[in-house]
């Protein structure tokens, strides 16, 4: 807790400590109406009379701000933490429980986009390929199998950051088919998903599905082809007193929770599994194009005697850095448990979420990242058993500013009243001023990243609060005030 006599040497100024925090730097401590009544004061003249003004600085505000939230009733039984950090002099300027460890939410993706951008470059792409193997006779008959050679891309097919559509990808198919010449293929359509090859891995723990009314599925392979088996079975808790649903996934044969659920008893998920959602348009889009197919789409996920084949398209996703401002502009949970899976990947062969788990906890501690208190148990920061303190996520984000990538790590950032998660939020003071990563679970809210001050000055901060009274809007109000005094330093 701040000491407040160490800024304020008078009982009076002390009582005026709540005026004072809603106050700017410029703020003056007399009687405002002095000035308009002191004319009508009875004195002897020439007496003059000398007022004393004593101002309190900007960090001497944001002390009293934080003192004074602690006896707010959205925050006074709330556990949370704050601190504002000076990357030139490596110094705290304020804080409050810096060293607690508490639920981050979406703040996660700091870490898991970081590592990406680190270990992959921010031009890294996926490619999805189309090639054949067997012969073309004379009456363009393909004697082989079509093969759809995926690569893990989180964006196929969802236009996120510029990805093209699934129909614009399967009209580039089309067109090399018919460049190849072939006009009937008799054979199969294979689907060869090498990376996420039916790793139906074990889900965070305590994840939450529902988030702001949208349901999530963690990314990967279907046991069965036809996308339309990607749905969630839905049932009442009749054994727990504290969550009202749970969902069970046919794929993991886990329950997980929500707090609330609005809908019928059979959940279907936003996402299909891609390569089979691609392969079947494709196979169809080729019959009605007058291309017979005689076979059907299956999955092939290992190949001990792989045929020889010739490449007859291939799509290029959007790059890394694309990617990494789409999921930190729209806090995208399933391009982050993406990520997460391409560095296990690309690391260490194996995309499931437990070796992207490993990978990116290495990398924290090699880079010097405060491992005291953290919890990373996804890539997205839908599980409620990540913790990790407000002085990590500090010192975290002020190793990154020399980072080659560092400006477009910093521009996938929501700028406050501007764009993307913080669009709503620093609509008036901070404006423009505010670079950050916003986090929302149930009674969680947490806000971390870069303040660019009055003076110009690059300062950065964590602000998480859990288990808060009120709405969230009310936290948000709170955020702000707590943060707006610190735009003067």
């Amino acid at each position: 807790m701040v000491n407040f006599r160490k800024y304020i040497s008078s009982a009076a100024v002390l009582a005026s400590g709540l005026f004072l925090a809603q106050s700017t730097v410029s703020t003056v401590l007399y009687s405002q109406n002095y000035d308009s009544q002191k004319s009508s004061l009875n004195l002897p003249s020439p007496v003059s009379t000398m007022v004393e003004k004593t101002v309190l600085s900007a960090k001497e505000l944001v002390d009293i701000n934080v003192n004074t939230m602690m006896a707010d009733p959205v925050l006074k039984n709330a556990s949370w933490g704050f601190v504002v950090y000076d990357p030139k002099t490596k110094k705290v300027i304020s804080s409050y429980n810096e060293n607690t460890p508490l639920v981050p939410a979406s703040t996660t993706k700091l870490l898991t986009t970081e590592t990406a951008l680190n270990l992959l470059g921010e031009n890294y792409r996926w490619m999805t390929q189309l090639e054949y193997s067997g012969t073309i006779d004379e009456n363009g008959v393909l004697n082989g199998n079509l093969y759809v050679i995926g690569s893990g891309d989180p964006s196929l097919g969802t236009n996120k950051a510029g990805a093209s559509s699934y129909r614009d990808i399967i009209s580039d198919f089309i067109g090399g088919v018919s460049r190849e010449g072939i006009k009937k293929v008799n054979g199969d359509i294979i689907i060869q998903t090498a990376l996420f090859k039916g790793n139906i891995s074990v889900l965070p723990e305590n994840v939450v599905w529902l988030e702001n009314n949208n349901y999530y599925l963690p990314a990967g392979s279907t046991r069965d082809i036809n996308p339309a088996n990607e749905k969630l079975i839905v049932k009442k808790g009749s054994f727990s007193t504290d969550k009202k649903f749970f969902y069970v996934s046919p794929y993991n044969h886990q329950m997980v929770y929500a707090d609330k659920y609005e809908g019928n008893g059979i959940l279907t998920t936003k996402l299909p599994d891609a390569p089979a959602y691609l392969a079947n348009s494709f196979r169809t889009t080729l019959v009605k194009s007058g291309i017979p197919v005689t076979g059907k789409v299956s999955p092939k996920m290992t190949d001990a005697a792989p045929e020889g084949r010739k490449m007859l398209s291939a799509y290029k996703s959007p790059t890394l850095g694309d990617i990494i401002y789409y999921t930190n502009q729209h806090s995208d949970n399933s391009l982050a448990e993406a990520l997460l899976r391409t560095v296990g990947y690309q690391k260490m062969g194996d995309q499931t979420s437990e070796s992207g788990r490993i990978v990116v906890t290495g990398h924290l501690k090699d880079t010097g990242f405060d491992m005291i208190g953290l919890n990373y148990m996804d890539g997205s920061g839908l599980s409620r058993s990540n913790n990790v303190t407000p002085i990590s996520q500090v010192k975290f984000l002020t190793s990154l500013m020399d980072q080659k990538y560092y400006r477009s790590y910093l521009t996938s950032l929501p700028i406050g009243g501007q764009s993307g998660t913080l669009k709503r939020m620093f609509i008036g003071e901070g404006n423009g001023q505010v670079f950050a990563k916003t986090g929302t679970l149930n009674k969680v809210k947490t806000l971390a990243g870069y303040l660019k001050t009055n003076s110009g000055k690059t300062l950065v901060f964590s602000l998480m609060v859990n288990n808060y009274s009120g709405s969230v809007d009310m936290v948000k109000k709170r955020m702000e005030k707590i943060l707006e005094p610190a735009l003067d330093l």
